[in-house]
């Protein structure tokens, strides 16, 4: 049996229970987490709860899962970028067009199949089940950095830094237009889209806080190069926030703009950049970059600078 505590913040004052732990546990299912609820496998400042309890600032969370088993997915030998290894983490530059979890129409030839090849024994357990603890997740056709922890321990430690927003995800990315405010903050509550379940919006209904921070690099005829830091970590959060602005990821044709395929772009042209975080075990901040993508940098050097 693996414990997990948390304590809540300010922030979280009043959000339901399981809303709480799913935002600090994001390998674990909202579904598996309110079963285990239901189940008696979480107690508030020593009391049994409910998934439906409303937190308090100071209440303390505690969450017991069963001990892990063996992921029902192969291990693949598929190279990968490795950034930075220890006995804790490995920081992990992921190609565009790999997804990170098996899924239906993609049950092989994603990151945790290669991960489960890598890591073999040393894997964080989490959900009941043995499996690389993916931290945070980036889209399929997104490129970029993201760390994985080997145990528990590390994996608590990244997700209360997450939670806290001490986490530093900064991204690159080039939006159709030139934004009026050349930097600035969205912050806009994000939710499943009543419209198209398969798709994210801005919403109060069922949603979650959602803040992102922009800056404009450079411009180009009817393009703009921006920079993002994430202070939130939402489902497919910069391109729900850039549409909602009506500036679109170039490439992003499920957010408003058809992929220009004749220069290059297979989707979204958006790369996690920068990854900074407290180590779990040294408290020492790492600080990671990674260089554009080819496809990224094809993209950029086809467009017409502005001046």
């Amino acid at each position: 049996m693996e414990a997990f505590e948390f304590v809540a913040l300010d922030a979280d004052a009043g959000e339901r229970l399981d809303v709480f732990l799913a935002e600090r546990l994001e390998d674990v299912s909202r579904s598996a987490l309110q079963k285990a609820i239901g189940e008696g496998a979480a107690s508030v400042n020593g009391c049994a709860a409910s998934k439906k309890d409303r937190l308090r600032a100071g209440d303390r969370v505690r969450l017991c899962l069963p001990n892990a088993r063996p992921l029902d997915v192969r291990a693949e030998n598929i190279p990968l970028d490795i950034v930075y290894e220890d006995a804790d983490l490995l920081v992990v530059n992921k190609p565009e067009g790999m997804v990170v979890h098996p899924a239906p129409g993609n049950p092989d030839g994603t990151l945790v199949n290669a991960l489960l090849w890598h890591c073999g024994d040393s894997l964080s357990g989490i959900n009941g089940v043995l499996r690389p603890g993916i931290v945070h997740r980036i889209d399929k056709d997104t490129s970029g950095l993201l760390v994985v922890a080997k145990n528990d321990a590390a994996h608590r430690s990244l997700a209360e830094q997450i939670a806290a927003h001490s986490f530093l995800r900064e991204y690159r990315g080039v939006v159709v237009g030139h934004l009026r405010a050349p930097a600035g903050t969205v912050d806009a509550p994000i939710g499943r889209s009543d419209r198209d379940r398969k798709k994210m919006a801005v919403t109060e209904k069922n949603s979650k806080p959602a803040v992102t921070h922009y800056e404009t690099l450079e411009t180009f005829a009817g393009y703009s190069l921006l920079k993002f830091r994430l202070e939130t970590g939402r489902t497919h959060q910069i391109r729900v926030h850039m549409a909602y602005l009506g500036h679109p990821l170039a490439g992003d044709a499920v957010y408003g703009h058809p992929a220009p395929r004749e220069k290059g772009l297979c989707g979204q042209c958006l790369h996690a950049k920068v990854l900074g975080f407290t180590h779990p075990r040294t408290g020492a901040f790492l600080r990671f970059e990674s260089a554009l993508p080819g496809s990224f940098e094809k993209f950029v050097r086809s467009l017409t600078r502005e001046g």
